[in-house]
């Protein structure tokens, strides 16, 4: 570190470079951090809904006049194209996030055209993982809420555990989003900081 010394002014001199130095590694453990929050919620949200299956019992009527019959129904994440999307989304941002943190780990701000690739590569995250939470919520909408209209009945009083861990596993994707967000929103600071 610099030595401190006062100068002509009287003031402090020599405090510009602690400062850089601190602020570029406080800079550098927040990415890791947000790195590591995205990898771990895109992980556990691609397991929660991967692992997503109920059976349940239920009475259907065949006809009017006969008693009904009960069928065992289940319900998988695969049935669903948007919860497939949803899953292949997490994966490929847990994969991304885990590649980019050591990436990140390894580079120490040393070439600046994979910083560029990482930020936009977290811009594409963000999308992916936005995109796949919102088409796995207007599916479960659906289940939750069903559609008159359509004669789509709800199937979320039937299987609840089901319709439980879909809402979990889009809450904490969104939290991966929100990572990856936050990393995009930094880099903007970084590169704001030091062109002014």
């Amino acid at each position: 570190m610099e030595s401190q010394y006062i100068g002509s002014n009287g003031g402090l001199e020599g405090r510009g470079k602690e400062v850089e130095v601190a602020n570029k590694s406080s800079l550098r453990g927040s990415d890791v951090i947000l790195r590591f929050l995205a990898f771990a919620s895109t992980l556990v949200a691609a397991i929660v809904l991967g692992v997503d299956k109920q059976t349940k019992l239920v009475s259907m009527t065949v006809v009017s006049t006969l008693p009904p019959i009960t069928v065992p129904v289940t319900a998988k994440w695969h049935y669903m194209s948007a919860f497939v999307y949803f899953v292949v989304a997490n994966v490929v941002a847990c994969a991304y996030a885990a590649l980019s943190l050591l990436l990140v780990l390894g580079n120490r701000g040393a070439k600046k055209g994979l910083a560029l690739m990482i930020i936009t590569l977290d811009l594409v995250m963000v999308a992916l993982l936005s995109s796949g939470g919102g088409a796995a919520l207007a599916v479960g909408l659906i289940g939750y809420r069903g559609n008159s209209h359509v004669q789509w009945n709800k199937v979320c009083n039937v299987f609840g555990r089901f319709c439980n861990q879909v809402a979990g596993a889009i809450v904490v994707s969104l939290l991966g989003s929100a990572a990856f967000l936050l990393l995009v929103l930094l880099a903007m600071i970084n590169l704001h900081k030091k062109h002014n």
